[in-house]
């Protein structure tokens, strides 16, 4: 998760269209995600519309190419909640306040497995330090 620039929250909408969405502040807590809800409409939507909402969230490192996936239930946290002031603490620190967030998307895990790219399965040999110079030529860095 330290390694991720960007997270990706999926999220179901009521009448059951799915929804990505990319976070870019977040951030681990005891037993918890947190990431704060910038600019996340559709996903405070989704998550509030079910009583326990089912997600999925996906950190990968774009040179490693490798991360995990998390399969949890989420619960948005407004500002009148009881513990919302101590995740916003972690999170401003994160932000240095340039990105206001009025909720905070707090994610239980139920489930993690890794993401490995492919390469790494088809071509066993492959090492992180190989796969970290194709990923830069890839993206040009």
């Amino acid at each position: 998760m330290d390694k991720s620039v960007l997270c990706w929250l999926a999220t179901v909408a009521e009448d059951g269209m799915p929804n990505v969405s990319p976070k870019e502040i977040f951030t681990y807590i005891e037993n918890s995600i947190i990431i704060a809800n910038i600019a996340s409409p559709q996903t405070v939507s989704n998550i509030k519309a079910k009583a326990k909402a089912s997600v999925c969230i996906s950190f990968i490192d774009i040179l490693v190419q490798k991360g995990f996936q998390i399969k949890g239930e989420a619960e948005v946290i407004e500002k009148s909640d009881d513990n919302f002031s101590e995740m916003e603490a972690v999170l401003l620190r994160m932000t240095a306040g340039k990105f206001p967030f009025a909720s905070i998307t707090k994610i239980s895990p139920l489930q993690i497995k890794p993401i490995i790219a492919p390469r790494y399965m088809l071509y066993p040999d492959t090492t992180e330090k190989e796969q970290i110079e194709r990923a830069k030529a890839a993206y040009r860095l």
